[in-house]
């Protein structure tokens, strides 16, 4: 988070391979090849439409107008009549093209963006924990929301835009030199001049544009952050801090943005006025060479219109460059993640039942035969040393051990690895040094999904889908019957506030459950993992947010739902570990003391001054 001063803008960012990106999308349009070919065609005759109307300007000054300066004729007036209906019937033409590939390449950018977001999607759910620890919410949904919106843009409008502008140049510019290769030399000089303006000012905008979108991911990661946490802002008075930290990023934000469109808003007017330039120009030397007899005055006008047509294809894609600039950025951070390496999992142990019905661990060994270890939850730390980040160890040779239907608790200070621990059974991280086993398996050798199935955690942090509440504790088992679902409730004490709700078990569940109060959010929290019937449980503060005497009416439940399971608890309640087989006191990293509570008790130490009150937890 940053600080008062905040983040300033400093060197801009760039894509590192813009054409690199462009081909990649390529690559997804490329797929719906017979629309991309009725785009082409389309796009073809649309710019035809133009240059062929131009040449009819020709034609009805030359053969109708100007002999009918002389006199009246009927048939002059009949040609000039036709003439006019064909160069009307041209246009129209065009603009039916026009429309038709734009509904077709809408089309191809709906498809596209539709692959993106489930390649996207489908990538963040095999990412590892480590990337959403890393990155806030707000900047993820900015991939999800305002990048890819900036990808449909170039997909529908800018890639047609230089299509057209390919084809409707080179066409424009042929009938030039077929008219008149003098004035067609004027053309390309104050060609030259605007494509060198585009570089410069394009060049200057392009890296803005970049740091604009990186600034905007950490405008809405915070935004996010400030709405999630609102009561907290307010309890604690930090409404004024908020918003400097707020008005820095936003600063930053408003930097990048106004730099990148600096550039990007002055490009249209000079581009415009060239134009007029060269049209200008055009004008006064085909006039010359019209009076010296060299060029006839339908020629002049038809040319004319040529250097229209062939300079406002070439504004109008200075134009879009602004826009592909802002895609490509968007295109990079999106790519970025779905070439992000997977979770790693090596693991070849999965979860399998045997003949009974019990579950077993299946070990293959290198012959391809398997044995078959019965699942117990018997968890074994053999001094591990993990960090998060590279030389910064939160846990130091940490060595336990956790018997089937053994109830171990963590307590210490904030910070010490209490977390940490239960990060590591569940392999949300991997251990560099040291071993953990699951029923004599080293858990490395687990595959992740069927290691995860094996065991239930109740964060403290408890997070609800929208549906009902039925389906919410259902998120514990999906093939869980109804009856279940309801025997998983009465066992977390859930069933009777339950019942009171407006529909009992069918209530919807909207916005992460405010519609509950913490506690009954974290009642159905816990009947959710009560209906999955693991082997080991993970309880991390669980009864944090239960008052007193719903934790009285809890303790029943969870000693049923505890039974005959390995019980990980992290506590800062200490009257909730009373009963814990083991005790575990974590300080920097490293198990001080254990015991059982009478043990720990009698032996005065950090235990014994955090249960009387000589030592608080901070």
């Amino acid at each position: 988070m940053p600080g008062p001063g905040g983040p300033r803008m400093t060197a801009p960012a760039r894509v590192k391979n813009p054409m690199g990106v462009l081909k990649r999308l390529f690559g997804y349009i490329a797929a719906s090849k017979l629309r991309l070919l009725a785009v082409v065609i389309l796009i073809a005759a649309s710019a035809l439409s133009t240059v062929i109307g131009a040449s009819f300007l020709k034609v009805i000054i030359d053969d109708y107008l100007t002999p009918l300066l002389g006199g009246y004729d009927s048939g002059l007036i009949v040609g000039f009549a036709k003439s006019l209906a064909t160069m009307l019937a041209v246009y129209v033409a065009g603009a039916a093209a026009t429309y038709g590939y734009s509904r077709v390449m809408l089309k191809i950018s709906t498809g596209t963006l539709y692959k993106l977001r489930t390649e996207l999607f489908s990538k963040m759910e095999q990412l590892p924990i480590s990337y959403f620890d890393k990155h806030t919410h707000g900047e993820i949904m900015t991939m999800y929301t305002n990048d890819t919106d900036t990808v449909r843009e170039l997909l529908s409008n800018s890639i047609a835009q230089f299509i057209s502008t390919a084809i409707t140049v080179v066409s424009v510019f042929t009938m030039m030199l077929v008219y008149s290769w003098q004035l067609t030399l004027i053309v390309i000089v104050m060609l030259f001049v605007m494509l060198r303006v585009v570089g410069f000012v394009g060049g200057k905008s392009s890296s803005y544009f970049v740091s604009q979108q990186n600034a905007l991911g950490k405008l809405n990661g915070y935004i996010e952050e400030l709405i999630t946490g609102q009561r907290e802002v307010k309890v604690f008075c930090h409404e004024s801090q908020s918003k400097q930290e707020f008005d820095a990023l936003n600063e930053a934000m408003c930097e990048a943005s106004t730099k990148a469109n600096t550039f990007a808003n002055i490009l249209m007017p000079i581009m415009n006025n060239l134009s007029n330039v060269l049209y200008a120009i055009t004008a006064i030397a085909g006039g010359i060479l019209a009076i010296n007899g060299a060029l006839t005055l339908g020629t002049v006008v038809a040319f004319l219109q040529y250097t229209r047509s062939f300079s406002r294809p070439i504004t109008q894609v200075s134009q879009q460059f602004n826009s592909v600039l802002v895609a490509l950025a968007g295109a990079e951070r999106i790519f970025r993640v779905i070439d992000m390496p997977p979770e790693a999992d090596d693991g070849v142990v999965t979860l399998d039942r045997d003949e009974k019905g019990e579950w077993v661990w299946r070990c293959p060994d290198e012959n391809g035969n398997a044995t078959f270890t019965p699942v117990r939850g018997d968890v074994v730390f053999d001094d591990v040393t993990f960090g998060y980040e590279p030389g910064t160890e939160v846990l130091r040779d940490v060595s336990l051990y956790a018997h089937p239907g053994q109830k171990i608790a963590f307590v210490g200070s904030t910070g010490a690895g209490k977390t940490t621990i239960t990060n590591l059974i569940n392999r949300f991280y991997d251990v560099p040094e040291g071993k953990i086993r699951y029923d004599g398996i080293n858990i490395n050798r687990i595959k992740k999904p069927d290691l995860r199935r094996s065991m239930a955690m109740v964060l403290q942090d408890t997070h609800l889908f929208t549906g009902t509440v039925r389906e919410n504790i259902r998120y514990g088992k999906l093939d869980a019957t109804d009856e279940e679902v309801r025997q998983a409730a009465k066992t977390a004490g859930a069933d009777g506030f339950i019942e009171r709700l407006p529909n009992g078990y069918d209530t919807v569940i909207t916005s992460d459950g405010a519609n509950l109060s913490q506690g009954q959010r974290q009642l159905l929290a816990i009947a959710r993992a009560a209906v999955a019937d693991p082997p080991v449980l993970i309880l991390d503060e669980a009864t944090s947010s239960i008052d007193t005497r719903t934790e009285a009416l809890v303790e029943k439940g969870m000693d049923r739902l505890m039974e005959g399971r390995t019980v990980f608890v992290i506590a800062h309640r200490l009257s909730t570990v009373r009963n814990s087989n083991a005790i575990m006191v974590l300080e920097h990293g490293q198990i001080i003391e254990r015991g059982d509570h009478d043990d720990l008790l009698s032996q005065k130490g950090k235990y014994y001054q955090l249960y009387t009150g000589a030592f608080e937890l901070t």
